[in-house]
């Protein structure tokens, strides 16, 4: 998908009008409408206004990545980072072994 569909699709997933959209960014509607329709690129500036707003990452917006982040995903994988080499694997593991669980429990289930 380029960045007008992430920008459409998203927008319209929140219930946003592009005038709605604009206004937020500090622009018009009919600008966002470009960048809909992929007829103007947004400057990184405004890429990064826009990820705020509809709370997905910079990557996902501009089509490096499917993975939809929201703001509360992002701060979590943050805080795992920032912690302590040992605490951080802890962490991590544990993730492992519930996604682990998950795929079996689900794997099970659909016999």
């Amino acid at each position: 998908m380029t960045i007008g569909e992430h920008i459409m699709l998203l927008r319209k997933q929140q219930g946003l009008s592009q005038a709605d959209l604009g206004k937020q960014i500090g622009t018009s509607g009919d600008i966002i409408g470009r960048y809909e329709r992929n007829l103007m690129t947004p400057s990184i500036d405004v890429i990064i206004k826009i990820s705020d707003i509809l709370a997905v990452s910079i990557d996902y917006l501009v089509g490096r990545t499917t993975l939809v982040l929201d703001k509360a995903t992002l701060k979590r994988l943050e805080d795992i980072n920032a912690l302590p080499a040992e605490a951080k694997e802890y962490v991590l593991n544990h993730i492992d072994i519930m996604i682990r669980d998950f795929k079996n429990k689900k794997a099970y289930s659909h016999k």
